[in-house]
């Protein structure tokens, strides 16, 4: 069986990182979400996988100089993509997705600090706020980032089980992964080393930037345990339609 993570929820479909994008994955039996987290000025995380309000919402400016309730105000449609038919969607903060999770045990959500909150505000500051804010729903949350400083310091002062992206696989890498022994594992399907088992170790696996079967498959076989995606709706449709085969 097939494990889907949605990659900002259903991203292909709705705009990414908001509550209806989440909504939808989980409307379509996903048990696996993953999300960005910036810092805004007044130190509250914010669902959002830039800094910069560029892309998302049109709009310049950063959230690292806006305060949380300004933000929230900020629609995000993705016109780009969607044209107007999202206008009025907004930017939620980590505590909204946490409570549309609240009632759902067997959802977990992979809580994603980017690093550039990280150098922008300091590992102390960052960690400890995503941490105050997870912490009632612990059981739920992984936090993950590429940043090994900040996924130690998760471990270390909130005792939450982590998740390390990787940006290489060499010998070194190995390594630093049996020493930290995080929960999960990340890796980009465009960058693992072709062929061969996935390392063995405490964690298990996740591998994004899928959105094909095949290539689902072909990972599972490599020893993934988790198959992250945009493409929340066909890829559970495609999934669906092997299990029944």
């Amino acid at each position: 069986m097939i494990s889907l993570v949605a990659h900002r929820g259903n991203a292909r479909d709705f705009p990414e990182n908001t509550l209806a994008a989440f909504e939808s994955a989980l409307n379509l039996g996903l048990k696996f979400l993953e999300l960005d987290v910036q810092l805004s000025a007044d130190g509250v995380p914010i669902v959002i996988h830039d800094s910069s309000l560029e892309r998302t919402a049109g709009v310049t400016g950063s959230v690292f100089d806006m305060r949380a309730r300004e933000i929230r105000e900020i629609e995000v449609p993705e016109t780009a993509r969607f044209g107007e038919r999202y206008r009025g969607t907004r930017i939620p903060l980590l505590r909204d997705v946490l409570k549309l999770i609240e009632s759902r045990p067997e959802v977990t959500l992979f809580v994603e600090i980017k690093r550039e909150s990280l150098l922008r505000f300091g590992h102390d500051q960052v960690v400890g706020r995503v941490l105050d804010i997870v912490k009632p729903s612990h059981a739920q949350c992984v936090v993950i980032s590429f940043d090994l400083a900040a996924v130690y310091r998760a471990r270390q002062v909130g005792g939450v089980r982590i998740g390390w992206v990787l940006s290489d696989y060499g010998d070194h890498t190995r390594l630093k992964s049996e020493a930290l022994q995080p929960e999960f594992l990340f890796g980009d399907q465009e960058q693992l080393p072709p062929g061969g088992a996935l390392w063995r170790g405490t964690w298990q696996w996740v591998i994004y930037e899928v959105d094909t079967l095949p290539l689902a498959v072909s990972l599972t076989q490599r020893g993934a345990h988790h198959i992250e995606t945009m493409a929340v709706a066909t890829m559970s449709e495609a999934v669906r339609g092997l299990e029944r085969s």
